[in-house]
């Protein structure tokens, strides 16, 4: 279903607040089909939906053992062309 969420379990470094936000956020408008920029009434429960599932995902990234391999892809936040289009939307 959700293809495009990558896997953080195994990552070194370890993953940050941030990716498992950002994995929450896009699970939650993949599954509610409601877009980032969505008005009040559905932003509200979409962003306390995230925030809940990043608190569940943090604390099933401590429980779960190491893997023995990393996962096979790079996280959004860690490639560099999505560095520098944050880095540039931060500037302007």
């Amino acid at each position: 279903m959700c293809r495009n969420i990558t896997t953080l379990r195994g990552l070194e470094p370890p993953a940050t607040p941030e990716e498992i936000e950002a994995a929450a956020a896009q699970f939650v408008r993949k599954v509610t089909g409601v877009a980032s920029n969505a008005a009040a009434a559905s932003r509200e429960p979409c962003e306390t939906a995230a925030a809940e599932i990043a608190a569940i995902v943090t604390r099933l990234l401590g429980e779960l053992p190491a893997r023995k391999q990393p996962p096979p892809s790079v996280p959004p936040l860690r490639r560099p062309e999505v560095q520098a289009r944050l880095a540039a939307r931060q500037s302007a």
